[in-house]
């Protein structure tokens, strides 16, 4: 009896088409979080899904935060679920600051623009498209494909993929593994050749509000016990202070790589890492982000009249951990600290870290080099946080995998909540072509 496996069918031209309307109409839903709410476009996804004879399932946390769930049969029953997961909100946008509305869905010079364009709603639109290119050719994934579209995930997800895992966790039931943004897009090597991160690990999220408890008084008088001073110099010594190297197992793999395609000799356990990494040019500075705790200054609140100093100041702090190194970042931050300053958890999340190994890593892999034969997969480490965090609750093995192929002289890491968010035409048809091979080979 023959063991080949079936034949891919590839992405219809129908699918690669309306990829592009279907991101265009996302972007036009204005699901800024937390000045809005997604209700309005999940209602979208579920008509989307329904066209195609796709049933799902909308589910609110809250009134309007919604996040809808949908199931595709698979071809071996026997084989644990995978889950592909998008969230529906957005940042907020300054239409001032854009060269186009920033809901307006413009497509101008090969690039759609708009919030949302790379996070992550092209990544929803290629969810969308694939999942009606599957219905509408009867085609079957490998496996039992489990849908998310989800809210919240730009405010940490309590309301989106934490809430569900919370509340609905039968919605996952037979999910063993999980795909969703933080990786899977394309970082030019050279000028012929792309690297591929593949994110198999995250960063802890650990953001914290700073209190600097003080004496009041009137503002012409001395005060040794001035709140403002205490807390903005606790402040000046987190935001100067840097972090010691920690190299761990995905950011060395990357390394690695990078270098055997590049032809350097690297001797990653060298003494002094930095000059050694300097030797893969722009490669270090695009890991530099991974290399090492962070806590940055964010916010900074105090006081209601020039001349009273106020008894009470705050500041919010953004501290993200590399796994296995937590505990460094919390005594650094205490041991930075003024006697005067105390803080506590605004939202603090786990770091995750899996092996880059098993059949859905081999597909990933294999989905892109079949699209881009100049592409290289490589594991990586995801210096911010997505809604995986929750889905590890589960004992889900989750990666970050977008298939977004870019344009080398396209910053695609300054877009992420900044101002003329685009994303190329032909970077989302890629999309679909290879989520449409990854489905019939995980």
């Amino acid at each position: 009896m023959s063991t080949t496996a079936p034949a891919v069918v590839p992405a219809s031209e129908e699918a690669q088409r309306e990829v592009v309307d279907l991101c265009a109409e996302l972007i036009r839903f204005d699901t800024s979080n937390p000045i809005s709410d997604e209700r309005a476009c999940a209602d979208w996804v579920v008509a989307r899904l329904a066209e195609a004879g796709i049933a799902s399932e909308l589910v609110e946390s809250a009134p309007g935060r919604a996040n809808v769930v949908a199931r595709i049969p698979g071809a071996d029953t026997s084989r644990g679920a995978l889950l592909v997961h998008g969230h529906l909100d957005v940042v907020p946008a300054d239409a001032a600051e854009w060269r186009v509305p920033p809901f307006s869905g413009e497509i101008r010079d090969g690039y759609l623009w708009g919030r949302g364009a790379i996070d992550m709603k092209d990544t929803v639109a290629v969810m969308l498209a694939t999942a009606r290119h599957f219905a509408r050719t009867g085609t079957r994934p490998a496996r039992e494909i489990v849908l998310a579209f989800l809210a919240d995930e730009e405010a940490g997800g309590k309301l989106g993929a934490h809430w569900l895992v919370e509340h609905r966790p039968e919605l996952f039931a037979g999910v063993t593994e999980a795909i969703g943004e933080g990786g899977g897009f394309s970082y030019a090597l050279d000028d012929t050749r792309r690297l591929y991160p593949i994110e198999n690990a995250q960063r802890g999220m650990a953001w914290m509000e700073l209190t600097a408890a003080g004496r009041a008084g009137h503002g012409s008088s001395p005060n040794d016990e001035n709140a403002v001073t205490d807390l903005a110099e606790s402040l000046t010594r987190i935001g100067r202070h840097t972090f010691p190297v920690r190299l761990i197992e995905p950011v060395r793999a990357l390394l690695a790589e990078a270098a055997r395609l590049q032809g350097v000799d690297l001797d990653l356990d060298a003494e002094d890492l930095e000059a050694e990494l300097a030797k893969l040019g722009h490669v270090a500075d695009f890991m530099q982000v991974v290399l090492r705790n962070s806590a940055n200054p964010t916010m900074f609140t105090a006081g209601y009249q020039t001349n009273v100093i106020p008894g009470r100041a705050t500041a919010r702090v953004d501290g993200r951990f590399l796994p296995g190194h937590e505990q460094e970042l919390i005594d650094t931050i205490d041991a930075l600290l003024l006697p005067s300053v105390s803080r506590e958890w605004v939202n603090h999340d786990i770091a995750m870290e899996t092996s880059f190994d098993g059949p859905l890593v081999d597909a990933m892999c294999a989905a892109v080099r079949a699209e881009d034969p100049d592409g290289h997969p490589v594991p990586y480490c995801n210096p911010g946080g997505t809604d995986a965090k929750a889905f590890t609750k589960l004992d889900i093995r989750c990666f970050g995998f977008k298939g977004l192929k870019l344009p080398h002289d396209l910053d695609y890491g300054r877009l992420f909540h900044g101002v003329d968010e685009r994303v190329p035409l032909e970077g989302l048809r890629f999309g679909v072509r290879v989520m449409t091979r990854l489905w019939q080979d995980c």
